[in-house]
């Protein structure tokens, strides 16, 4: 059975365990990415002997494991990775880590042992049966490990990777997704490990042709791995600084265009002259300007514009100061802007980036359409993100959304607009383009009403600012309010606490969730078909990318739901359940990926995966179909009878807890018959109960106390039948449920997937979208309502009536 996604990267990142100590993050991700490279090649090799790369004899996964436990598996290792080397050109690539190092690894037993635990994890798994469909799989978890190296390597090493979210959008606002042919080009000057030029050869739909360059030489041989994982095998990057001596130029020794370039440069670069005469640059790059000595943000973006051909768009992460810093840097900036090179920025939010937490932006170059440029468009991004432990992240939503409004530069208050250049170059703003100069934030001051607060009342310029709510729910408002006695004042008509009911129940609410429904109804319909259609060599990501984009579409311009929202709701659930659904499907068919296995342990055989059905000893975990949809749809009596067990359990057990309390004390707080067999947690069990009856001595006086804990004995035993007949029961219906899954069809596996599991949990995401959106009216018409329910004078007359009370009780005590 194939490995979920979120399981191999578990594995993968597993493997790390066995190296740390010995070097942080910077340094052993050397060799666990070289291993990952390794397998990779050796098991596509294997089931494919087309393959791009060879795999010589002695230079494949096979032979490394074959050095597990011996004495010189670390010279070995290197030895083996050498051949591959030399077999495919790679040689400075795949062996700069070295495998022997005794500093890093360990000597003798130490090494011997890390090694081959190492070893034995990627021997464990089987990537060459997990790609699906053309869906990258193992390109993706290079990925997932090279953002768990970039968070612990620190501030200073962790520079070497852009987050795929922030890729993403430089991918899709550069404008790749428009190449026609492959002899269109793409280029990063500063590629790193080659994440966001990755990204932006992805969106291109043709295979459009690769090149890069890199100053550090480790990052560098990450890059060309990545590529070749990632199916670029043909990509030409090169080691070197890109400034002072760039590798790529034209047949007249001037740099080299391309039709596209992404960058992220290391920010405000202090030794970027280095090797460099920047006042007689041999390729002209700074005739906009010189970037002052001490910083280099401008550099790298003159030498990105030098790059591109005359129609030619480009993207780079830059720090928020080249938007207005002044000196040379303003003259740059002017000139640029005079040109109409910059087409558009976008503000991102802080903490994004792996070695600063500086917020950033992207500035958008389009040489195309510069002649005519009368604006800049600029996108204020920098509140839509979730926290992820230190760092903050992009969610897909936002990530939606800034490509969405940048390409369409769709005017948004407080989010985006087009600002003419006669602005940005008036006196008043000189050029400068910080965002907040021109888009300043959409909401506005939630101000107090002074007359209400001495009066009473809600304004009715309050509720009026809520005028999106009334028109989606016409009548609402008549039914929530009802006019004060001074004009231009409302008052609420129903408590406060019934607030949240009345909006569920009014007629309006109820048709919008219908309507809901019925939307959602429709885009099922356009899916379904497709979802049960789906099986071996599927590709899961282009499902995954229909779907939520039908979404999207299907709920934009509904009313009050904002549809990225609901969007992110669908790609949450992907990341969480049906991407990895998916991905078992693609690889195994749909019987297969539905049956049983074991839970995942960890090195010392606990539990990592909480295991959904247990017989006996043995536990399963149902990947694909949960042992609840089959229970739910076979099981049903057997599942009732429990349910009705476990109410009959809980009753007993009620009763004898109420039986225990009422007989362990009295009212004057002595011990009760039953005092002396509670336990510190207030139970009771069958042995101290019987202890205790045998301790009593046959007294008449002790009659009573002798009949109570006879009676408690009674009850333990019914409570202990009734346990057991309720876990006989869980075990049948669970031993009935595991029987079940072999017999299973095809036809049964889909319906109850796809229909009860994926949809049903879907339709679940749009009801609560629509609730969540209710609340927050509701919560909006509370809190005016408790802004202004005690005016002014109203607390005078309660505070004169307390220190009325007060002053009584003072002259009663005596005091004055």
């Amino acid at each position: 059975m194939a490995l979920k996604k979120s399981q191999l990267y578990s594995s993968l990142w597993q493997s790390c365990d066995e190296l740390r100590g010995g070097m942080d993050a910077s340094q052993y991700k050397d060799y666990v990415l070289t291993l990952l490279f390794v397998k990779y090649v050796s098991d596509r090799r294997a089931g494919d002997p087309m393959a791009v790369l060879e795999v010589p004899e002695g230079g494949g996964f096979a032979d490394i494991v074959r050095l597990k436990g011996t004495k010189h598996i670390g010279d070995g290792i290197n030895r083996v990775i050498s051949r591959l080397a030399e077999a495919n050109e790679l040689k400075g690539v795949i062996d700069q880590a070295d495998f022997n190092d005794e500093a890093k690894l360990g000597a003798g037993k130490e090494m011997q042992d890390r090694l081959t635990k190492l070893v034995a994890i990627f021997e464990g798994l089987d990537f060459g049966g997990n790609r699906a469909g053309g869906d990258d799989l193992l390109g993706d978890a290079y990925e997932y490990l090279m953002v768990h190296f970039a968070t612990q390597s620190g501030k200073s090493k962790g520079q070497f990777y852009t987050p795929s979210e922030v890729s993403r959008i430089l991918a899709r606002v550069v404008g790749t997704d428009a190449a026609t042919n492959a002899d269109q080009t793409v280029y990063d000057p500063t590629c790193g490990s080659g994440s966001l030029l990755l990204k932006a050869a992805d969106e291109a739909p043709v295979k459009i042709t690769v090149y890069g360059q890199e100053k550090d030489n480790a990052t560098w041989a990450l890059a060309r791995m990545n590529l070749i994982l990632h199916g670029h095998p043909t990509a030409e990057l090169w080691q070197g600084n890109t400034l002072a001596d760039p590798h790529f130029k034209g047949v007249d020794r001037g740099l080299r265009r391309f039709d596209f370039a992404v960058a992220n440069p290391p920010f405000s670069d202090k030794a970027w002259t280095n090797g460099l005469d920047p006042e007689n640059d041999e390729f002209g790059r700074f005739e906009y300007g010189v970037p002052p000595v001490r910083n280099g943000d401008y550099a790298f973006l003159l030498h990105l514009i030098r790059s591109l051909k005359s129609a030619g768009r480009g993207a780079m992460i830059l720090p928020h100061g080249v938007l207005f810093r002044g000196n040379r840097e303003a003259d740059i900036r002017r000139n640029l802007l005079r040109g109409g090179l910059i087409e558009g920025v976008i503000g991102l939010p802080p903490n994004l980036f792996y070695g600063t937490g500086i917020p950033a932006c992207i500035v958008v170059v389009d040489k195309k359409g510069a002649p005519d440029r009368k604006g800049v468009f600029i996108v204020d991004a920098s509140g839509g993100y979730r926290k992820d432990g230190a760092k903050n992240r992009l969610r897909e939503q936002d990530i939606h959304r800034i490509v969405d409004v940048f390409r369409t530069k769709a005017e948004i208050p407080g989010y985006a607009r087009l600002v003419p250049l006669a602005e940005i170059a008036s006196e008043e703003n000189g050029y400068n383009l910080n965002i907040p100069r021109y888009v300043p934030p959409a909401e506005s001051e939630d101000l107090h009403d002074l007359e209400a607060h001495l009066k009473g009342g809600i304004p009715d310029y309050d509720l009026d600012a809520l005028r999106v709510w009334w028109k989606a729910l016409p009548g609402l408002r008549e039914a929530l309010f009802a006019p004060f006695a001074r004009a231009g004042y409302s008052r609420l008509q129903v408590e406060p606490h019934k607030v949240g009911d009345m909006i569920h129940e009014h007629v309006a609410f109820r048709s919008l969730v219908r309507h809901a429904n019925e939307v959602f109804e429709v885009w099922r319909g356009e899916h379904e078909e497709t979802l049960l259609g789906l099986g071996q060599g599927s590709k899961p990501e282009s499902v995954l990318t229909d779907l939520s984009e039908s979404l999207l579409l299907g709920f934009t311009g509904f009313p009050l739901m904002d549809p990225y929202d609901l969007y992110q709701r669908l790609r949450d659930y992907c990341d969480e359940t049906m991407r990895d659904d998916l991905f078992l499907v693609a690889a195994d068919g749909w019987v297969e990926a539905a049956q049983p296995r074991a839970p995942i342990r960890d090195k010392k055989g606990k539990l990592k995966e909480t295991p959904e059905l247990s017989v006996g000893r043995t536990k399963y975990k149902m990947d694909l179909l949960p042992p609840r949809l089959v229970i739910s749809r076979y099981l049903a009596g057997e599942k009732a009878e429990l349910d009705r067990l476990r109410e009959a359990r809980e009753a007993v057990s009620r009763l004898l807890e109420e039986f225990v309390e009422e007989h362990s004390a009295v009212a004057d707080g002595e011990d009760g018959p039953l005092a002396a067999a509670v336990d510190e947690k207030g139970k009771v069990t069958q042995v101290a109960v019987r202890a205790l009856l045998k301790a009593l001595p046959n007294d008449p006086e002790l009659a009573e106390d002798r009949r109570i804990v006879q009676q408690c004995v009674v009850r333990i035993k019914a409570s202990t039948a009734a346990e057991r007949a309720e876990k006989a029961a869980a075990t049948t219906l669970s031993k009935a449920a595991l029987d079940r899954y072999p017999s299973l069809t095809e036809a049964e596996i889909k319906e109850l997937v796809v229909v009860e599991k994926w949809f049903a949990e879907l339709r679940c995401e749009v009801q609560e979208e629509i609730e969540r959106v209710a609340g927050l009216l509701a919560d909006r018409v509370r809190m005016l309502e408790e802004r202004y329910r005690r005016p002014l004078p109203k607390i005078e007359h309660d505070v004169d009536v307390l220190s009325a009370k007060v002053a009584g009780h003072l002259e009663r005590m005596g005091l004055t």
